[in-house]
Formats: C-alpha cells, sequence, structure tokens
C-alpha cells in the first residue's frame, strides 16, 4: 500500500527517533553501570578518611576483620553506620528530588518546597527548646528526631489539605501552600531561637547545619528500613511521571489516575526526607543537583532517572560527609555547609540559563 504524504513525515519522524531512544537507554545503562561501580569505591574511601587515615587495603581489612584492633574498631563501629547511613540519606533525598521535578514539571523544585525540610527543622527546634536536660545521650537524638518526623509529616498534611478541593489536587496551589508553611515554620523557627538559651541556639544552628556525626546502627536499621520502602515506591510511577511530563490533561486521557498518583508521590517523598531529616538534619541542595545532572547526561526517563539519582546521590552524599571530616581534621564540619556550597553555585547557574526553562520574563 503506497504511503500517503500525510504519513510519511510521521514514518520518517518515528524512524530518526528510534536511534535517539536506543542511544540514550544505552547511555543511562552505562551511567548506571558507573555508578554502581563508583558507590563501592566512594565507601571504601569514606572508611579510611577521617581524624585517623587508612589506605584502601587497610579500611578493606578492617572491614573484614574480626579482630578488636584500634583500626577494626574505627571502621566498623565508627565509620561503617556512618558512610552507609550518608549512602542510604543522599540516595533517598536525591530520588525524592527527581519525583518533585517531574510532578511539578520544574527543574527548580525540590523536597524542601512542598514544606517538608521546615516543618522538620521547626519540630526539631520545639523539641530541642521544650525539652531541657533530656536532650544528653541517646535518648535526647531519639526525642529530637521524632519531633523533627512529626514536624515534617505534619506540614505535609496541611500543605496537601489546603490544594485538595472537590476537584481535585492543585500542583500550583500546592507549590504556593509550601512556600507560604515554609515561611511560617521560619518565623517561629526565629521565634524560638529569640527565647532560647546559648546552649540550645547552638544546638538549633548545628541541626539546621545538618550532620552525619549522630550515627549509630540503629539509625541507620531505621532510615534503611524506610528508605527501602521509597527506593522501591518512587520507580514505579515512573510511568506516570513519565506522562505527566505532558500535562495533567493528557496524562487523564492516557489512562493515569492522575490525583491518585500525586497523593502518592507526596506521600513517599514525605515519608523519606522526613526521616531523612529526622536522622541527620537539613542537608540542602542534594535534592536539586543530583537529578538535574543526571537528567542532562541521560534524558528525562523517569525509568532511568530516578535510579540512576538515587545512586548518584549516595555517592555524592559519602562524598560530601568525607570532605567534611577531613578538610578541618581532626574538627568536622556539618556535611550540609559542603552540600551547600556544591549547591549554591549550582542553583545560580541554572537561575543565569532559566530561558532553557521557560522562566525568562
Amino acid at each position: 500500500m503506497p504511503s500517503t504524504a500525510a504519513s510519511r513525515p510521521a514514518a520518517a519522524l518515528t524512524t530518526s527517533a528510534a536511534p535517539a531512544t536506543t542511544l540514550r537507554r544505552r547511555r543511562a545503562g552505562q551511567l548506571i553501570g558507573l555508578l554502581l561501580l563508583l558507590l563501592p569505591l566512594a565507601i571504601l574511601l569514606g572508611l579510611g578518611s577521617g581524624a585517623v587515615s587508612l589506605g584502601p587495603a587497610q579500611a578493606w581489612q578492617a572491614l573484614w576483620s574480626d579482630g578488636t584492633g584500634q583500626a577494626t574498631m574505627i571502621v566498623q563501629q565508627i565509620r561503617l553506620p556512618r558512610v552507609l547511613l550518608a549512602a542510604v540519606i543522599g540516595a533517598t533525598l536525591a530520588m525524592s528530588g527527581a519525583a518533585m521535578q517531574g510532578l511539578f514539571r520544574n527543574p527548580l523544585a525540590d523536597p524542601s518546597l512542598i514544606g517538608v525540610t521546615a516543618g522538620a527543622s521547626l519540630g526539631a527546634s520545639i523539641l530541642i527548646v521544650l525539652s531541657g536536660g533530656l536532650l544528653e545521650g541517646f535518648f535526647g537524638l531519639t526525642l529530637v528526631s521524632a519531633g523533627a518526623f512529626a514536624g515534617g509529616a505534619l506540614a505535609v498534611l496541611l500543605v496537601y489539605r489546603l490544594a485538595s478541593s472537590e476537584n481535585g489536587t492543585s500542583v500550583a496551589t500546592m507549590l504556593l501552600a509550601g512556600i507560604a508553611i515554609t515561611a511560617l515554620a521560619g518565623a517561629l523557627g526565629n521565634l524560638l531561637e529569640f527565647f532560647a538559651d546559648n546552649e540550645r541556639l547552638r544546638r538549633i544552628s548545628l541541626w539546621r547545619m545538618g550532620g552525619l556525626d549522630g550515627a549509630n546502627l540503629s539509625r541507620l536499621g531505621l532510615a534503611t528500613a524506610v528508605s527501602t520502602l521509597v527506593l522501591l515506591a518512587l520507580p514505579r510511577h515512573a510511568r506516570a511521571l513519565n506522562t505527566l511530563l505532558l500535562g495533567e490533561s493528557e496524562a487523564r486521557h492516557l489512562g493515569i489516575d492522575v490525583n491518585r498518583s500525586k497523593l502518592a508521590l507526596i506521600g513517599w517523598v514525605a515519608l523519606g526526607v522526613g526521616t531523612s531529616v529526622a536522622m541527620v538534619g537539613t542537608i540542602a541542595f542534594v535534592g536539586l543537583v543530583v537529578p538535574h545532572l543526571v537528567r542532562l547526561l541521560i534524558g528525562p526517563d523517569h525509568r532511568t532517572l530516578l535510579p540512576a539519582s538515587a545512586l548518584a546521590g549516595a555517592i555524592l552524599l559519602v562524598v560530601a560527609d568525607t570532605l567534611a571530616r577531613v578538610v578541618l581534621a581532626p574538627t568536622e564540619l556539618p556535611v550540609g555547609i559542603i552540600t551547600a556550597l556544591i549547591g549554591v553555585p549550582f542553583f545560580i547557574s541554572l537561575l543565569r540559563q532559566r530561558h532553557h526553562y521557560g522562566m525568562q520574563t
């Protein structure tokens, strides 16, 4: 059957798009394979770095040793929980950021835009100010973590309630509500700081900077359990995120339950980010920088973007925490400072190229 004039351009477009899609998939596979190789190397680098420096061979032997030497104790009891916690938190933040950027169809979106980070910080600040002498030891850290998780969950519920109506959930209203909740949480946090004494003011400041110095096996176990659920759940919505890139109306026409997908994505991101903030404090820009870099390399297909972002986020936070421990050793910097130093210049470069994202006025 001869082809018509109308079908020839479509056939040509399909023919030209197929090699590009194949090339993008091959590139995504290569990137994921490379990240899978780099992650163990970053973990080994983190295990050997710190106030007591160990070579890669020493760190590897200490990791598998059943002895009681100094290197074994440092690696197995101090650095291993910390490095693994950094990998888990980095993966969760980066994949959550990729999901938020897909949901809001905005490369500048990250989980903090829906208020979860600010709510968690306010919850932690309230517990730090009101808990009196209960902040010492593991119980104090657990109490502050519980306050952070409750604050983050409450903020997300409030934002979602404000953005929901009989007609569904408005992403634009959710974004504005998140900004308002963030501003309110910031004002209340500043009010708490105004009345806090010097010791509590220092604790609040350190919490807001973010840090992995409180890592231990119990925290690692809880973070791993929650993050595993989030890292398995979010990729199941990859097709919905790909379809939402076309617009909500088009996604509905293609059979996507948009409101259900929004609720599920917001819920999983709130759980993952709230738990991350509860465990290690506020660590900014991982959820912004990593997904965008990965998207530049392999494209916007969330079937590969989500797992690649998780691997890259894990590597970035492990490396950032390693830098935080060695730059001013034996003094440790809060890892949030390192990620902010990386993220802020990147964020500014995004703003300078805003015409690429339809933000030019």
